[in-house]
């Protein structure tokens, strides 16, 4: 049965856990506070690594108790970032975190050749979103990595989005392809390429998904926009994915979902030996919360 709310997230992760999640320089208290509830839940078990004292101070001012979980001193965030990475690539870690550091010292260790856990694949970011007014969880990617997609990565986000949407249940969902308008313009790069990905997923580029585009974002989840447009395709109306152009629009419309529709987010990167989140600094306990749920479901899988 397919995931539809973050509620049914939760269960998946607590039947699924509980998994070994190591932060990378945990220095927040909405950081401690997630991993003080993933305990409580038994959906993972959280080794922090970063400047001891400094997260027993942060523990001891919130009231969080942090019983149970390893404290690894390393106070610098780039080497605790390196020593995150490698607890998974030695198979100690199911799941890797960032904290209080920047995406790029994450990022970068996880996808050194020598030392990292990149297994050759394209490493993507996968969000999942429970807006108000919706009967089904939306995925979006990618909206944290690949600033810029080219035709052949934008297949490849779309195959690793669709396997994470199996994992969750959807057997066959459907995929937008975003674009300003849903005429083709050859004066539109994007445009072309949806048409293009949209055709290529008919050839059998793409299993298991049925991929249109181009597509706005209205007529890709509004069936009344569909209908006043006369939009014909499979997927206007009902889209579970959106596939969108770059990093700028992905990550806008996360943060427009969170800020202005009050919508929930979990997202993390995929591609690599383990889940990777990479929540920003300004996200909440409850989006770390269930990042990580997010991240345990796919590890468990």
């Amino acid at each position: 049965m397919a995931i539809t709310n973050f509620a049914e997230l939760i269960e998946a992760a607590r039947a699924a856990g509980p998994k070994r999640v190591a932060i990378a320089a945990p220095h927040s208290a909405d950081i401690l506070a997630s991993a003080e509830e993933l305990r409580r839940l038994g959906i993972a078990t959280c080794r922090l690594v970063g400047d001891g004292p400094t997260i027993e101070a942060i523990a001891r001012q919130h009231g969080l108790d942090l019983s149970g979980m390893a404290i690894v001193h390393e106070p610098d965030p780039e080497r605790a970032a390196w020593h995150v990475v490698a607890l998974a690539r030695e198979g100690q870690a199911d799941v890797v975190a960032k904290g209080q550091l920047k995406t790029s010292q994450i990022l970068g260790a996880a996808l050194d050749r020598e030392r990292g856990i990149r297994e050759g694949n394209l490493l993507t970011h996968v969000g999942l979103f429970e807006i108000p007014g919706f009967d089904r969880i939306i995925y979006i990617s990618d909206s944290g990595v690949i600033l810029q997609p080219t035709l052949e990565q934008k297949l490849t986000i779309i195959r690793s989005v669709v396997e994470v949407a199996h994992k969750f249940g959807l057997e066959r969902p459907k995929v937008a392809v975003l674009a300003a308008s849903e005429v083709v313009d050859p004066r539109v790069p994007t445009s072309i390429e949806a048409l293009a990905l949209a055709r290529m997923a008919e050839q059998g580029w793409v299993e298991g998904a049925i991929v249109d585009g181009p597509l706005t974002l209205d007529v890709a989840v509004s069936p009344e926009a569909a209908r006043v447009k006369g939009v014909e395709s499979p997927v206007a109306g009902e889209a579970d994915i959106l596939i969108v152009p770059g990093v700028v629009a992905g990550n806008t419309a996360a943060k427009a979902i969170q800020y202005f529709a009050r919508g929930r987010m979990a997202g993390l990167v995929v591609g690599a030996r383990v889940p990777i989140i990479i929540n920003s600094r300004a996200d909440t306990a409850d989006t770390r919360l269930l990042s990580t749920a997010m991240a345990v479901v796919l590890a468990g899988n």
